[in-house]
């Protein structure tokens, strides 16, 4: 009688030994699930930014690759300050229309998003950051013991200060590999 090749041993060995999707799989092939895992909801991008004055470009024009762009401590005021994340994600274009939402669409652009985001990361061919809550059972202590949340950092929310009178901050905006 011939053996057969996928015992069940041999199946959850594969399983074990199978590559993270990130890893596996280009952004363009990732379904909604995955897409969505991949932010670690740090909330760096809800954080208001300013750019140096561009006397060339109207005001509301985007970014352009290589512009300097600094964070503030003033955050959207969906933010949730103390749990990180949206408090209102579903619906959140209903109150800030002009949230981001990005989309394999969007990726050429994607140099407005902090360095440690793990969509302009994989985009640029890098890594996920080693504190990212996808390389530890989804565990956010090692993001926020790398101060790479808002979480562990004073903000406010854009409706107690306007974002050009807020802080730009210093605190990392990337670390890890």
């Amino acid at each position: 009688m011939p053996k057969a090749s996928n015992s069940p041993q041999q199946q959850h060995q594969g399983l074990a030994t199978q590559e993270p999707f990130w890893q596996r799989l280009a952004l363009t092939e990732m379904d909604a699930v995955q897409w969505e895992a991949l932010c670690d909801g740090c909330g760096k991008c809800c954080l208001h930014k300013l750019l140096d004055e561009r006397d060339d470009l109207p005001a509301d024009a985007p970014m352009e690759l290589g512009e300097d762009l600094h964070y503030t401590n003033v955050a959207c005021q969906l933010l949730d300050l103390k749990n990180g994340g949206c408090s209102n994600y579903a619906n959140r274009h209903q109150y800030v229309p002009d949230c981001v939402q990005l989309s394999i669409d969007d990726l050429g652009g994607i140099h407005f998003m902090p360095p440690s985001c793990a969509y302009r990361r994989l985009y640029e061919g890098k890594g996920l950051p080693n504190w990212h809550p996808l390389l530890h059972n989804g565990s956010r202590v090692p993001m926020e013991t790398a101060g790479m949340a808002v979480t562990s950092h004073s903000c406010v929310h854009d409706t107690q200060l306007a974002p050009e009178d807020g802080l730009i901050v210093l605190w990392p905006l990337f670390s890890g590999k």
